[in-house]
Order: structure tokens, then C-alpha cells, then sequence
């Protein structure tokens, strides 16, 4: 028996008519669609008017259902998956399947569309040729701390998802972390009638959230770190920067390595400035 085929297909992030012409096919073709809320793709097949049944694939459920959906699969059935709005498996359910599909042999194949991360980064207005996708911001604690340290020494533009109910906070650590100069874009509710991008630096988006507050998808795009200037290898100068990156969470491994890189000179010299200061 031939096997099927796991096909990813992006769904629109608000506007319908973006769902292409070969998506609605792969779908009313399906034997199977994995939903991450059947309700919601619910709407989305009735608008296609098709039956094709349903199955639950989200965050708590995913592993658990990847036996029952590789079976069906080496069965010849053909099984779409798709999340509540643009690219499966981007900070949404369906990574975990389509490593088991690839492991297991059965084919996988993807049907392109819209997404919520390469609209903001286009609308934004700033660098494109070089950018980073970092997903939501660890909610709390030192995994937090870590990334927002990350953040701020990265030189390429910068794409998050953000709460509506979390990004004042998000705007406000990260304006203190990265700069509240650093130049930034809220975008919210793209392709949708009340679509809104707002440009601004970090602390003036941190303000207006704060006073305006924000509802709907939120997608934050943040500038690169600009260029710095090498530090002086003096080694109390080297030894005082460790210092003050550990004082902000940073890892004194990591530290020592982050402004050995940046002075340029060897790690083991500025191991030796911290060991004599």
C-alpha cells in the first residue's frame, strides 16, 4: 500500500481570501485535517464547504496523537495539518509531527501562504535582509532574563509574538534591556479591517501600550543592535564589562566570552583581567 502524505498548509491570519487556491484544495482533497481548535478550522472548512472530518492536534495533545496519525498515514490516507492562523509549527503545534513523519519515512510536503511574521517584518520599515525569528519572550525568570541579554547583542532585525494581555510588559523589558531608543514596530490585527502598524522606539511603543493598551494578535518587530565600538583591552576595562554583564544575568562564562568577541582578543585574556580584578 502507498503510504499518504502529512501536508502542511498555511491558513489565513485574518483575511480569508488569502487562503490560496491550492491551499483550499489541499484541504478539500484531505482525508483528514488536524486542527489545533477544531471549532475555529471548523469555520474555515464550511467556508470551502467541505465535510472533511477533523482531529485535535494542539500543544497538550500532540505527541499523543502522533502514533494514531503516522497509521493513518502508512494507511494511504492523506492528512492536512494546519493551526489557527498562518504556518503550522512556527510557535504553533505540528513540529513534533512532521519529526516523526521524517523519521518514520512517510513523505511531508508544505503548501505555502500567509504569515504573521514576514508581513510585519515587510510593513515595518526596518532592515529585512537579515532578520531573526525569537517566538514568544520566556514568561518570567532567569530563562527571561537570559533572552532579553541575547536580544540585545543581536545585530539582526528581531521578530516576537506578543500577548495582547502581556505586551505592555514585553514593550516595557525590553525597552529596558535593549534601549528604549531602539528602533521598533507594533503590529496588530494584520490583513484584518483594523489592521494597525505603529512605528516608534521601544520606549515610545512601551508608552502608548501602556496608555492605550492593545488588543488582538500582536507582532513586535525590533531593530539590530547597532554597531558598537571596540572596547579598550585594557584588562581592568575588560574585567569591569564582565562584571557589569553578570550583574544583568548574564552568565560569567558566557560574559567573559561576549566581550572577548567584542574587544577582540582571546577568551583567556579576559579570564586572566577577571581573576586579577
Amino acid at each position: 500500500m502507498q503510504p499518504g502524505t502529512l501536508t502542511v498548509v498555511a491558513t489565513p491570519i485574518g483575511n480569508l481570501d488569502d487562503l490560496s487556491p491550492r491551499a483550499a484544495a489541499a484541504l478539500r482533497g484531505s482525508d483528514l485535517v488536524l486542527a489545533e481548535d477544531t471549532r475555529h478550522t471548523g469555520r474555515l472548512l464550511a467556508h470551502l464547504g467541505s465535510q472533511v472530518p477533523q482531529l485535535s492536534l494542539h500543544e497538550h495533545n500532540e505527541t499523543a496523537r502522533i502514533p494514531e496519525v503516522l497509521e493513518r498515514l502508512r494507511q494511504g490516507q492523506q492528512v492536512a495539518l494546519v493551526s489557527d492562523a498562518g504556518v503550522p509549527a512556527v510557535s504553533d503545534p505540528g513540529f513534533r509531527l512532521v519529526r516523526a513523519c521524517a523519521e518514520a519515512g512517510v513523505a511531508v510536503t508544505a503548501v505555502p501562504g500567509p504569515s504573521a511574521v514576514l508581513h510585519a517584518l515587510v510593513v515595518s520599515g526596518l532592515p529585512t535582509d537579515r532578520f531573526v525569528f525569537e517566538g514568544f519572550l520566556p514568561r518570567k525568570g532567569r530563562a527571561r532574563a537570559d533572552r532579553l541579554e541575547e536580544l540585545a547583542h543581536e545585530p539582526r532585525t528581531c521578530v516576537l509574538f506578543a500577548s495582547p494581555h502581556r505586551v505592555v510588559e514585553d514593550l516595557d523589558d525590553l525597552a529596558g534591556v535593549l534601549g528604549a531608543d531602539r528602533p521598533a514596530a507594533l503590529c496588530r490585527e494584520l490583513t484584518k479591517l483594523h489592521e494597525e502598524v505603529r512605528r516608534g522606539s521601544l520606549g515610545e511603543l512601551a508608552g502608548h501600550a501602556r496608555v492605550a493598551g492593545v488588543r488582538g494578535e500582536v507582532t513586535l518587530v525590533v531593530g539590530g543592535a547597532p554597531d558598537r565600538p571596540l572596547l579598550e583591552a585594557a584588562p581592568e576595562i575588560l574585567a569591569a564589562e564582565v562584571a557589569r554583564r553578570v550583574a544583568v544575568g548574564v552568565r560569567k562564562k558566557e560574559a567573559i566570552a561576549e566581550v572577548a568577541r567584542d574587544a577582540r582578543v582571546p577568551k583567556r585574556e579576559v579570564y586572566q583581567a577577571v581573576l586579577d580584578h
